[in-house]
């Protein structure tokens, strides 16, 4: 009856193989029209964001994703398998803001600054968290339970600056799926998701999700969403671009 996907692209794709249906939810109100589709096929909720964990002995650490092919960190950053997950997602979002040309210099140039590679953004948190690379880019939540931890970490939301392309935001997403056997009940199931009170107990829970409507209480790691210099994409674009860069990420992987 209902899919909750844990980003908004892999609901796009549904959207776009008419697997879906549309529903606007009146919980959907406040939430901010970036993280919802426009047609009403899916509507975000309680996201991460991709943010830096920067083990604490850093001076002066990164504040843009560029600091992955900024020569002064050659050797000392860790990014996870782009062919998986929400390191995915952001290369195709970046690929969506960038164009082409400039996302794959990119990626070449991440290669030249030997950035290493981990299987997932847990282990990345924990290769920085012990010292053995200053930074990564990881979910907030990867970033949060090392600082609960007690790890010597902090987390650096990205590109905040004038001139920055803002912090990569991966929302929930709640989808009402096409000629459903329980219409009715799904369609409650999802007023529920988007309730105020479902974002505050996902915020103070383990996984540390950022609400997304701006009125709803953060724990004291999480930043409001609505002091978040979000990156401004087309989730329908990036899913789309997410599939067509593939053969080109696993060339990147060496595949």
């Amino acid at each position: 009856d209902v899919y909750w996907a844990n980003e908004p692209i892999r609901a796009e794709v549904l959207k776009q193989k008419g697997i879906s249906a549309p529903y606007v939810s009146p919980n959907a109100k406040d939430i901010p029209a970036v993280f919802k589709d426009p047609d009403g096929y899916w509507t975000g909720f309680s996201a991460r964001a991709r943010v830096f964990v920067v083990n604490n002995t850093v001076k002066d650490g990164p504040r843009s994703i560029l600091a992955y092919i900024d020569p002064r960190w050659k050797g000392r950053s860790v990014i996870t398998n782009p062919l998986f997950g929400t390191t995915t997602a952001e290369m195709a979002a970046l690929f969506t803001i960038w164009g082409d040309e400039q996302a794959k210099e990119f990626m070449a140039a991440m290669k030249r600054n030997r950035v290493a590679i981990s299987t997932n953004n847990g282990e990345s948190a924990d290769f920085v968290a012990s010292g053995r690379y200053a930074f990564s880019l990881v979910d907030s939540d990867d970033a949060v339970n090392r600082m609960r931890q007690g790890k010597p970490v902090i987390m650096v939301y990205p590109d905040q600056g004038k001139d920055g392309i803002g912090c990569f935001i991966v929302p929930n997403a709640a989808v009402l799926i096409k000629g459903s056997p329980h219409p009715d009940a799904a369609r409650k199931l999802i007023d529920y998701l988007l309730s105020r009170g479902t974002e505050r107990k996902l915020a103070f829970a383990d996984c540390a999700q950022i609400p997304l409507h701006p009125d709803v209480q953060t724990p004291p790691e999480l930043k409001s969403i609505k002091v978040i210099k979000v990156m401004q994409v087309n989730y329908a674009e990036v899913a789309r671009k997410m599939v067509e860069i593939q053969p080109l990420l696993k060339s990147w992987m060496g595949l």
